[in-house]
């Protein structure tokens, strides 16, 4: 069904802005290939949450995908999210991203889910019609288990079982849930890929047994994140112990004891800019700019991780 291999790295894309804002299409398309030419990526994810994508209008997420699939068109596919409010939006998104370049599409829960929750059969709706749209391989993106948005494990063993889902981006942030979840999609279709997209404790959810990560995180520490999967799947626990220990204290400077937010996108950005990876880690309101006492803590962990380049070190 697939021309996406997902076993594998996916980082979800930061995007670079311009002083004023303004996307910065040059910036853009030099990280977008940097990254592709990673070890371990197989595709680039826009307009998930730690691009920004509530700050973009739905042209600007189109915009963002064309600048990136054009950049790694002979490298890897670009798979776009998806973020609307109901059917018809979200097809017409769809086709935007599909023209744009995308080669599948990650689809989030309508945030009015959030509030007045919906019946089984109203997300079986909403990914029929964008799947029969588009006709391109769907990522089921799973939000918290306390959040109303969440799918039951019945409900994603049915997604499983559909033909327009190719993978899973589990994000539940409860491991019970997240066990059962993996147990119950492996049951109803064991073709169907898993990816954990928990960037905040990568070893815990990558021991599971998943196929890969969808994560953030990957933007800025895609080496880092290929060697712990990589161990993980040798079943090497001390080596991907020792990974996990040169990720954990930036993991803890970028997310805290949390999870991702738009502050701790703005914190992830602000280490891509000291690392090298980006020019500029300027985000648009109304995420802020990391506190100093927090930009300290971020270079001290990127230290640590010898992730500094030789000038900022």
């Amino acid at each position: 069904m697939s021309a996406i291999n997902f076993r594998g790295i996916i980082p979800a894309i930061s995007v670079p802005f311009n002083d004023d804002y303004s996307i910065d299409a040059p910036e853009l398309r030099r990280f977008a290939q940097w990254l592709a030419k990673r070890d371990g990526i197989v595709a680039l994810m826009t307009n998930g949450h730690t691009g920004e994508v509530f700050s973009l209008t739905p042209r600007e997420r189109a915009e963002v995908t064309a600048i990136t699939a054009d950049a790694v068109r002979d490298i890897c596919p670009v798979i776009s999210s998806i973020v609307c409010e109901g059917i018809n939006e979200a097809v017409e998104q769809a086709g935007w991203a599909k023209e744009a370049g995308a080669k599948g599409l990650d689809i989030m829960p309508p945030h009015h889910w959030l509030r007045f929750g919906f019946k089984p059969e109203h997300c079986l709706d909403y990914f029929n019609a964008i799947g029969e749209a588009s006709g391109l391989p769907l990522v089921v993106h799973i939000y918290p288990a306390w959040t109303r948005g969440s799918y039951s494990s019945d409900l994603l063993a049915e997604l499983a079982r559909n033909k327009h889902v190719a993978a899973f981006k589990m994000g539940e942030r409860e491991m019970n849930k997240y066990a059962r979840d993996i147990r119950k999609i492996r049951e109803a279709d064991p073709s169907k890929v898993l990816m954990t997209c928990h960037d905040e404790y990568l070893l815990a959810s990558m021991v599971q047994g998943i196929d890969g990560a969808l994560v953030g995180f990957a933007s800025l520490v895609p080496g880092l994140i290929n060697d712990l999967l990589n161990a993980v799947k040798a079943g090497d626990l001390h080596e991907a112990m020792r990974v996990q220990d040169l990720i954990t204290p930036l993991k803890d400077a970028v997310y805290g004891a949390g999870e991702p937010t738009g502050e701790a996108h703005g914190r992830m950005k602000a280490a891509m800019a000291l690392a090298g990876i980006l020019r500029s880690g300027t985000v648009r309101p109304p995420t802020h700019a990391p506190s100093a006492d927090e930009l300290a803590a971020i270079r001290s962990a990127l230290a640590h991780a010898n992730l500094l380049p030789q000038r900022a070190a």
